[in-house]
């Protein structure tokens, strides 16, 4: 509500300085200032992490899956997120318990996963409880994969030049 109020705010203080100056130049100066404003803002709640693009163009990162470290690929085309079974066992979850139901297609083609929640999942100071996510069986793919079900948690995700944005609440 406080950053609805803010915004709101910043907007009149932008409408404002188009009516007392009617100069397209002092418009943008003061537009300008409120995105600052808004960007400080947002990066001082300390719920924001930037990732640099990899060579390859992906966006890599480390995530903490049950407070155990396992490397991951955003994947906005992927509607869930995807681990591997070898990052599911590390991560202690009961893998004997569960049921490969899910039909999915990976860059190696098509194949089956099964459906759990991750009870911890944190990407630098973002953390989220009860994720849902698949996992595919023992060899099927090579890299986990950050998908939907993490990111349409957050406020918002950008990229800018060769940087990824990830805003959560604060």
């Amino acid at each position: 509500m406080s950053r609805f109020l803010l915004v709101l705010l910043m907007l009149a203080a932008t409408a404002g300085a188009v009516v007392a100056y009617k100069d397209p130049e002092q418009l943008a100066r003061a537009s300008d200032s409120v995105s600052d404003m808004l960007r400080k803002r947002t990066l001082s709640t300390g719920r924001a992490v930037q990732i640099a693009r990899g060579q390859g163009g992906e966006f890599a990162l480390r995530a903490r899956i049950n407070g155990v470290s396992a490397p991951m690929v955003i994947d906005t085309g992927a509607t869930s997120v995807v681990l591997t079974w070898e990052t599911a066992k590390a991560a202690g979850l009961p893998l004997e318990l569960l049921v490969y139901n899910v039909d999915v297609e990976t860059a190696g083609g098509h194949t089956k996963a099964a459906r759990l929640t991750l009870d911890r999942l944190a990407i630098g100071k973002l953390v989220e409880r009860s994720v849902p996510a698949l996992v595919v069986p023992r060899g099927q793919m090579k890299t986990n994969l950050l998908g939907m079900s993490f990111l349409d948690r957050l406020e918002s995700w950008e990229v800018r030049a060769d940087r990824l944005m990830l805003h959560g609440y604060p």
